[in-house]
Order: C-alpha cells, then sequence, then structure tokens
C-alpha cells in the first residue's frame, strides 16, 4: 500500500471523527452474501489517538490512486473487526 494512500485514510480520521490514526496492518476481506461476493478488498487498520470512545477504526477507499470515496469506521459495537466494519458501512449504505 502506497505511503499517500494510508496518510489519506488517516486524515479520513482527522477530518471526520477528529482523532489522529496510526496505521497498522492490512486485511484482506471478502463478504458473501447468500453464496456471492458483494464486497471484496483490502481494509487498512488504525490505532486512534484522541478520540473518546474508540481505539481503532478501519478505512479504505474505492479509488486507491485518488483516495476518492473513503470510508473510515470507528470500533465501536458491533464493529469489532475489519469484517465488521465492511458489513456496517454496506447495511448503512455507505458501501458501493
Amino acid at each position: 500500500m502506497s505511503d499517500l494512500y494510508i496518510q489519506h485514510l488517516a486524515q479520513a480520521f482527522r477530518r471526520l471523527h477528529e482523532c489522529e490514526a496510526q496505521h497498522v496492518e492490512t486485511v484482506p476481506v471478502i463478504e458473501r452474501f447468500k453464496g456471492k461476493t458483494v464486497w471484496e478488498g483490502e481494509v487498512e487498520v488504525f490505532d486512534l489517538i484522541g478520540h473518546p470512545k474508540a481505539k481503532r477504526g478501519y478505512a479504505w477507499a474505492y479509488n486507491k490512486e485518488k483516495g476518492s470515496d473513503t470510508i473510515a469506521v470507528l470500533e465501536l459495537p458491533p464493529v469489532i473487526s475489519p469484517k465488521t466494519a465492511v458489513q456496517a458501512a454496506i447495511v448503512s449504505g455507505e458501501q458501493k
């Protein structure tokens, strides 16, 4: 993953959730529903600094080169993993 892409995602946490974000790892996620793949990609995991409730967050973008259409999800129940972050984005309608 490019440093610029990771920086863009960290900025999304600053902008959307008013906290700092430090990249931890990249996790591949495949979300299936009724035997069909509804989303497949890589989710970036961040440790969050300065958020009052969440210690971790998950982020990804659809156009990695431009960093557009960014999703940044806090790890707050029911979100407890990269996979559940993707599921929450799908349910909320943010996922394309």
